[in-house]
């Protein structure tokens, strides 16, 4: 676990390892989890493989929203199992239920995400940004206030998220990197649903290497 702090709020993390299913193929993944909060609440980012490991990041605090970065089963698989041990609510983009459907078709998430929404945890605004590509409702979440994006699959460090296969564009991933993020300050913080951290700075130079290897 790691985190940093910013007048009160602060970012836990967690690595959990399990499998990513689409498009008839299954691969093994290792997942990030995001925690943002202080000693009274939080929010997580993602419900990958093992409710253990979140509720161990969380502890005593109140769950103020489990928010989905997008509907791909190794960021979902867990939560409503999640939403049930900490009475929280699973958020996600309207445009990602085809996928969640895929993985949990009886049970819908309890709201909605919507573009430009902010939602405040422990004095730390966090604004929605839609950024389709990798999924039709993926999304980041921004955090002015702790200079740090929590990007999902959407960006990386050393590129978008991968585009092969169904619900997925690269023009449009490209799009949502170059209008959505990029456009933040340099110094702000990436944290991705898989791997290392990085900058805005460190990405924004290679915006057109990407466009050129088309991935």
């Amino acid at each position: 676990m790691t985190g940093g702090v910013t007048g009160g709020a602060r970012i836990g993390h967690a690595v959990t390892s399990g499998t990513f299913s689409l498009d008839g193929q299954t691969f093994d993944v290792d997942n990030n989890v995001w925690v943002l909060g202080d000693d009274a609440e939080c929010v997580v980012f993602d419900a990958p493989h093992d409710v253990d490991a979140i509720t161990g990041l969380v502890g005593e605090r109140r769950v103020v929203a489990v928010i989905a970065t997008h509907a791909h089963d190794d960021h979902i698989r867990v939560a409503p199992d999640l939403a049930r041990a900490t009475s929280a609510p699973v958020l996600l983009h309207p445009d990602d239920l085809p996928l969640w459907r895929m993985t949990h078709p009886d049970r819908d998430p309890d709201g909605s995400l919507t573009d430009g929404q902010v939602i405040k945890v422990a004095g730390t605004r966090l604004e929605v940004l839609h950024t389709p590509g990798h999924a039709p409702g993926a999304v980041c979440l921004h955090a002015p206030d702790l200079g740090a994006v929590f990007t999902g699959d959407t960006l990386f460090q050393g590129g978008p998220g991968a585009t092969g296969r169904s619900f997925s564009d690269f023009g449009t991933i490209v799009a949502s990197i170059r209008e959505r993020l990029l456009t933040l300050p340099g110094e702000t913080a990436v944290h991705t649903g898989h791997g290392p951290s990085t900058t805005i700075g460190a990405e924004k130079p290679h915006l057109e290497e990407w466009i050129r290897r088309g991935h």
